[in-house]
């Protein structure tokens, strides 16, 4: 199809190529330990043994309830936090939220919803791992802005025994400091761009997502911004609209990154500092196993609390952070006493 005369021409963005892969039996037998990459790493399979992937349906996720057998109420996320106003998080019962996720999941599989995005499964295929090529940023115009999303929900530490069902260190071996992060959301949703001070193990136990992913080396194109967030940085770049940001779309087009198509049974190692941003193409359930070695935790760590600390206070970010939005409402009883980690 021609471009009509007088419109500007698609926008390209930048280049990306495949991140480095490996299949399940192909890393166990290499040998390799993740604490010592710099680099994305997705490995096929990794998960698919766990007990996880069996027993973090939506459906039996629905049924968790409290040790007085109250049911779980938590915090859901509206639109997206790490770019432009934060909206107030609601605070609201898990239960019917999940289950209907379960038939959306079922139907937009059934749709095949998960073979499509900025990037298609067809095209990703047929792609080496060299080549580099560009996404389809139009894609981002038919994604909702406003859905709630189960966004860092600490579910570990509020449901401890839920750690059987994630053998880490069978595939995360070394000494760290780990805490997990359950991320429960319909498609078509988006985490901005941002980068963690802790490394991360996302380990997608069903559905499907995209992840665009800069190294620091790229930091120069990603123009990063003041808005507070514990543990990470944000950025000004906003991949739902970057036709309203010409400036920092044209910086942005000149990175160099890293594509993954992270599926059901797949892991996704994310080195500390990358920045990245998720699309997910159909409803999933993801846990983010954030890492940090004891001289992370004095470089990092220790610096992240001192601010957490201030900002807590209203010394510092207030007004311009993700975890307090517009139109606060007071939390109900019962989710006063969730340990949000965030």
């Amino acid at each position: 199809m021609s471009i009509s005369a007088g419109m500007p021409p698609p926008y390209a963005g930048p280049t990306f190529r495949k991140v480095e892969q490996i299949d399940w039996p192909d890393f166990t037998r290499s040998g390799a330990l993740l604490g010592r990459r710099t680099r994305p790493l997705l490995i096929k399979g990794a998960i698919r043994h766990w007990p996880a992937t069996e027993r973090w349906t939506f459906e039996r996720l629905a049924q968790l309830r409290r040790a007085d057998g109250s049911e779980v109420t938590t915090r859901f996320q509206i639109g997206i936090a790490e770019q432009g106003e934060s909206r107030q998080d609601l605070i609201q019962p898990i239960a019917p939220y999940l289950l209907a996720l379960a038939r959306k999941q079922r139907e937009a599989f059934a749709a095949g919803d998960d073979q499509l995005g900025l990037l298609s499964a067809e095209q990703h295929a047929h792609l080496s791992p060299t080549e580099r090529f560009r996404l389809d940023w139009s894609y981002m115009k038919m994604l909702p802005r406003d859905q709630p999303y189960i966004s860092v929900w600490h579910i570990l530490k509020e449901f401890p025994q839920l750690w059987v069902d994630f053998p880490v260190k069978s595939l995360w071996k070394g000494t760290r400091w780990d805490w997990g992060y359950t991320f429960l959301g319909p498609g078509k949703s988006v985490t901005g761009f941002h980068f963690d001070y802790p490394t991360n193990l996302f380990c997608q136990v069903s559905g499907a997502k995209e992840f665009l992913l800069f190294p620091p080396d790229q930091n120069a194109y990603m123009a990063p911004s003041s808005k507070y967030d514990w543990g990470g940085r944000m950025s000004h770049v906003d991949i739902t609209r970057l036709d309203e940001q010409p400036q920092i779309a044209a910086t942005f087009a000149r990175a160099c990154g890293l594509y993954a198509r992270v599926e059901s049974g797949d892991a996704l190692f994310v080195p500390r500092r990358t920045w990245h941003a998720v699309v997910s193409s159909v409803p999933s359930v993801s846990l983010a196993v954030f890492g940090m070695t004891p001289w992370q935790l004095l470089v990092d760590g220790v610096p992240s609390v001192a601010l957490a600390g201030l900002h807590a206070a209203g010394l510092y970010g207030r007004g311009n952070c993700t975890c307090h939005g517009k139109a606060a409402q007071a939390a109900p009883p019962a989710a006063r006493t969730v340990p949000w980690g965030r």
